[in-house]
């Protein structure tokens, strides 16, 4: 398994780490750690030399990170790559993802710099909506706990590719997690005849894993989730990238301050 773990060395960033070393802990794995220096903010410090001066600081952070990891529990399964790259964040990510046959992408939803007014990060958002691979996004808050029940919001109106039912498989098998598939609806409807064809699809293709099939009807997306998630105990939503439009709500608008799941639940992006 090859994981592509994006860093500015924050502590959200190492909070990722963090959760990708428990998450992945039973899988043999490549971590490849990679900083990336945006043309960006090297125009903002033109003056000091930013790339060397970039460079040099993320080589020192990099060592401390080292470090760090080496202070965790050793999990021989695992093994640990760092660079440092100079250009574009989402040209670099998606250079790296072809390069080294990335499967999971893993990163924080905030920065160093924090991006307090969405669920997400601009980068993590860039990250998602840009690059064809799948993206797992550990919130600021969240703290790993035994990913026992993921949560699979969907609205059976697209069909589910080879790709996405492979990963969705594979994704609880690494730690033999339960999946509820939970079918979203502002009104009550019945099932179209292509939804009901995808939703049949979809049951057929989950008969190995341990999995349920849930409904929930709620005017508001964000608050049919928050409930799901609370009452259901769950510890990773899972979605797929074509049919973020419908769940735009649920990761980048600013959420009403009752809804707590996006500061502490992970979510993982999945891609055809």
């Amino acid at each position: 398994m090859n994981i592509l773990m994006p860093t500015d060395f924050s502590e959200n960033s190492w909070n990722a780490i963090s959760y990708a070393l428990s998450f992945f802990k039973n899988v043999y794995s490549n971590f490849y750690f990679v900083h990336v220096n945006s043309p960006e903010w090297e125009q903002k410090n033109e003056n000091l030399s930013p790339t060397l001066v970039a460079s040099k600081n993320a080589t020192v952070a990099f060592q401390h990170l080292l470090e760090r990891l080496g202070k965790e529990k050793l999990n021989k399964k695992h093994q640990f790559f760092t660079s440092i790259e100079s250009g574009h964040f989402v040209d670099t990510l998606r250079a790296h993802v072809s390069e080294r046959e990335i499967d999971f992408i893993v990163m924080g939803t905030q920065g160093a710099s924090g991006y307090q007014e969405a669920t997400v990060g601009s980068h993590s958002t860039e990250v998602i909506t840009r690059v064809k691979c799948p993206v797992l996004v550990i919130p600021e808050n969240a703290t790993y706990r035994e990913p026992r029940h993921i949560t699979f919001p969907t609205d059976f109106n697209i069909s589910y590719k080879n790709k996405v039912i492979h990963t969705l498989k594979q994704v609880c098998h690494f730690n033999e997690s339960a999946l509820n598939v939970l079918y979203l609806s502002k009104k009550s409807e019945d099932l179209t005849e292509r939804q009901e064809s995808n939703r049949v699809y979809l049951k057929e293709q989950l008969m190995e894993i341990e999995h349920g099939f849930h409904f929930t009807r709620n005017d508001t997306l964000e608050e049919a989730v928050e409930s799901f998630v609370t009452s259901h105990d769950t510890q990773m939503i899972t979605m797929m990238a074509k049919n973020l439009n419908f769940f735009q709500h649920i990761l980048f608008h600013p959420l009403a301050h009752r809804i707590s799941y996006h500061k502490e639940v992970p979510f993982l992006v999945l891609h055809e």
